[in-house]
């Protein structure tokens, strides 16, 4: 298996691993309060998302940055909490807003995600290794993981909006409340501390 395709691999079972549940509910909750009819503003919010966990991941696998991975893995579910919240002031669009406050956290909270994702792909990696190639395809893999997430979430919103009828507002937050809960689990877990 060439080079591309190993990080690759690595990267989309990273995302998708029920053992990272962290960043499966962190794109779960980012993504909730939008539908199929959203795909733009969808489009731009994994974007920004993309953005802020590439830089990270690049400057740490290049030993630019560092931080404590227990400080990292403790913010990890504070973002997920602060994301749950953020989702029960969701209000309709007015079009006035064109850049919501969600995008610019989306890429805030990336940088920290990146930063999680660098600590698995730098264990892998040997000193004398090129990185390019794997930071490269581990992005990518990461990327196809999370294009999974996004539209599994498109889907059971479709279910229960569309089909069951559920409304909108009580939708976000039995799902946001859920994912709150679980996210302020694993933080108590984690303090740094």
């Amino acid at each position: 298996m060439n080079d591309f395709a190993l990080y690759f691999k690595i990267g989309y079972q990273h995302i998708l691993d029920i053992a990272a549940l962290d960043h499966i509910l962190f794109i779960f909750a980012l993504c909730l309060r939008y539908t199929f009819a959203d795909w733009r503003k969808l489009l731009v919010l994994i974007t920004a998302f993309t953005i802020g966990h590439s830089i990270t991941l690049a400057l740490s696998i290049l030993n630019i940055i560092s931080f404590s991975s227990r400080w990292i893995e403790f913010f990890i579910p504070v973002t997920i909490l602060v994301t749950s919240i953020t989702n029960l002031y969701v209000k309709k669009s007015s079009g006035k807003n064109k850049q919501p406050f969600i995008y610019y956290l989306a890429l805030f909270f990336g940088l920290f995600h990146g930063l999680a994702f660098s600590n698995q792909l730098r264990s892998m990696l040997g000193r004398e290794q090129s990185t390019f190639i794997p930071l490269a395809s581990f992005n990518i893999g990461v990327e196809a993981g999370q294009i999974i997430i996004v539209l599994a979430v498109l889907l059971v919103s479709l279910i229960c909006l569309n089909l069951l009828k559920v409304n909108k507002r009580d939708y976000l937050i039995f799902i946001s409340g859920g994912i709150f809960s679980v996210a302020l689990h694993m933080a108590l877990q984690r303090l740094p501390f």
